[in-house]
């Protein structure tokens, strides 16, 4: 076996479909196919279940999966650390960042570390936190930008970027807009509007309600800010945001800290160590940027998605 056959094996296990794998790694359905056949049949046994629409790993497949991932991450590493003793840094870095979250100084630490290490290549790929850090702990990521209810993750180190209250956004002429204070269960007699499951706001709001005893009514959900706004704005139910998501939408709803909700939502960096260098010499770059005094000014208000 070799190198690209175990890459096109986890290309496939990952994307559960040989098209998609395909064009993930840049060949033929048809070349992929026949390499995955070699493969079984050097292993002796087959990898994948064919017989459904989706293509699943068999008992051998997922025997074999995170072998395969240590040796492409092994590989890896080799030209890292020859590249490091030759202060070059190459190779391949995947980033994810949580559904509906433009936060500039991401992309200016990407930027900058693009134009200083123009031989490694960075993929960025959108999911809900949930399984975010579950992709950084099993390697499949390399770091997340991630919404959270906790500033620790075990086994990962954080870096909090946001930390702010929740906070209740409804039209002008809506009752609660007349309310100089909101709690969970004046929010009960309304439908609500929010983030799905799987993201650090939507655990705040489930876990204070579930401490209550209170069980909300969700109208509706979206995974971004500008769409629960939207939603909210047309009379839908009451927007559940964080305080710089309502923030830059006062001209079209008026927000209410929820007073008993007092956990703070997070958007936080999420890595696992031990990382090689140009993950972290992109993890540099991040901090870097997030730590800048200009930086909250940069990330439009509303955009960052906890």
């Amino acid at each position: 076996m070799d190198l690209r056959q175990l890459e096109y094996f986890v290309a496939v296990a990952e994307e559960q479909n040989f098209t998609r794998a395909a064009e993930r790694v840049h060949i033929s359905q048809s070349g992929v196919s026949a390499q995955i056949r070699q493969l079984e049949r050097e292993l002796g046994a087959e990898l994948f279940d064919r017989s459904a629409r989706t293509t699943t790993l068999t008992a051998a497949g997922r025997a074999a999966l995170e072998h395969a991932r240590a040796a492409l991450r092994a590989a890896t590493a080799v030209g890292q650390a020859v590249g490091e003793v030759t202060d070059l840094i190459r190779g391949r870095l995947t980033v994810g960042m949580v559904i509906g979250c433009t936060v500039t100084p991401l992309f200016d630490a990407l930027a900058a570390f693009h134009r200083a290490h123009p031989g490694v290549e960075i993929s960025l790929s959108e999911d809900n936190s949930d399984r975010l850090i579950a992709g950084v702990r099993d390697g499949s990521l390399d770091m997340a930008l991630v919404g959270t209810s906790t500033a620790t993750h075990d086994g990962l180190d954080t870096f909090t970027v946001i930390s702010e209250r929740l906070v209740a956004a409804v039209p002008f002429d809506h009752p609660l807009a007349r309310r100089d204070r909101v709690s969970l269960r004046d929010l009960g007699a309304h439908p609500i509007v929010c983030m799905p499951r799987g993201t650090g706001l939507r655990t705040v709001f489930d876990q204070a309600c579930a401490a209550q005893g209170l069980r909300p009514g969700i109208a509706l959900q979206a995974g971004a800010a500008d769409a629960i706004v939207d939603l909210a704005v047309r009379g839908l139910g009451v927007a559940i945001l964080s305080e710089s998501m309502a923030a830059g939408h006062g001209d079209r709803l008026t927000a209410r800290t929820i007073d008993d909700v007092t956990s703070p939502a997070l958007l936080s960096l999420v890595w696992r160590t031990p990382h090689g260098p140009a993950a972290r010499e992109l993890l540099r770059h991040t901090r870097r940027a997030f730590l800048r005094p200009e930086a909250g000014r940069e990330a439009p208000p509303g955009k960052a998605s906890p």
